[in-house]
């Protein structure tokens, strides 16, 4: 398998070209990929959503479970 990673800019019609490398052999058949970054999401609005994760309630009861789960591993060796 052979990856190939092109970045573009969406232009106003929303259609966009994707360039084959030439050791493609014609026909082939290929997966194509769109991956959307959300880049609109500043980082004061990021620290805004983890600011608000602690008072989330279905987050406190996961992060309360998983350090139920790891306690016996953070005991182990302390005598």
């Amino acid at each position: 398998m052979e990856a190939v990673k092109q970045i573009v800019k969406i232009p106003k019609d929303h259609e966009i070209r994707i360039k084959v490398p030439k050791n493609i052999p014609e026909n082939e058949t290929i997966e194509v990929i769109l991956i959307m970054k959300n880049r609109h999401d500043s980082f004061k609005q990021k620290i805004r959503e983890l600011k608000n994760a602690t008072k989330d309630k279905l987050f406190l009861k996961d992060m309360k479970e998983i350090s139920e789960d790891f306690r016996t591993v953070d005991l182990e060796g302390i005598d």
